[in-house]
């Protein structure tokens, strides 16, 4: 009938869609987009790349160190502030090189029914540097990030078709382990954490079935936080647990060691 006003479709409330009662198509939406453009993309494998988002670039923190001294403002508390930035700055640079070196061993492997991605959270920080590396190397370059009130947004080493905001953490999760072959986790604060006992627990209880090269980079950094024997002495994890990962510390070493984990596993 003429002039018969029609209702919005449901899909297309706004107000629905944010509700409550609608969780479940945002669960589902934040599965499917990624799974559609991976399989657009042809990415069926990754290597995740996890890090601080604080950890900046060398050359950033020297002209932050610049300015400090041009200032004449700040106290000794700042200036030690940046320079323990400035040494924390080479595992940005490490980074970058890892991402490098595996972005260009990856593009060797892609095949047309296998393509291969390195992925981050996206961010700043380590998720950057993983990300410029895999540029570097013309690899695909994933960022995953995670709506925060304070985190900056996708860093510009991810394309935009290849860039996705989550919602809900458990999503994101997902999708780092989804389609992982390695792991690799540079030094880190809670987030970094968080990421790194997910992956291990899923692979200590087996509810990770497949194989996953799991490597801690800088071993000073994780030595120093986390005493894995105290652990085993404890009897809160059995002592073959501290084999599901290793410890590097350069970019060659952590490379060679994931370059052997994935030829070992090549088809004959």
């Amino acid at each position: 009938m003429e002039g018969k006003r029609r209702p919005v479709k449901s899909y297309k409330k706004e107000e629905f869609l944010n509700s409550s009662e609608a969780r479940t198509v945002r669960i589902l939406s934040e599965y499917l987009d990624p799974d559609a453009k991976f399989k657009r993309n042809e990415i069926t494998d990754t290597i995740v790349f996890f890090g601080s988002a604080r950890i900046k670039p060398k050359n950033k923190v020297l002209q932050e160190i610049a300015d400090f001294k041009k200032s004449e403002t700040g106290g000794e508390e700042e200036i030690r502030q940046l320079h323990r930035a400035l040494e924390a700055s080479r595992y940005y640079e490490e980074a970058v090189e890892l991402a490098r070196l595996t972005g260009e061993y990856l593009n060797l492997k892609s095949t047309d029914e296998e393509g291969y991605a390195i992925v981050t959270g996206g961010g700043p920080g380590i998720m950057e540097a993983a990300n410029k590396g895999a540029t570097l190397a013309g690899c695909k370059s994933v960022g995953l990030t995670i709506s925060l009130p304070n985190e900056e947004s996708m860093n510009d080493f991810v394309v935009d078709e290849l860039g996705f905001e989550f919602h809900y953490f458990f999503m994101r999760k997902f999708w780092f382990a989804y389609l992982a072959k390695a792991v690799i986790i540079f030094p880190g604060g809670f987030g970094t954490l968080d990421e790194m006992f997910e992956i291990l627990t899923l692979v200590q209880t087996r509810k990770m079935t497949k194989d996953m090269k799991i490597i801690l980079y800088g071993s000073d950094f994780w030595n120093d936080l986390i005493n894995f024997d105290k652990l085993i002495d404890l009897g809160t994890i059995s002592p073959g647990d501290v084999n599901i990962f290793e410890v590097h510390d350069t970019p060659e070493d952590a490379f060679k060691s994931l370059k052997s984990y994935m030829e070992a596993r090549q088809p004959k």
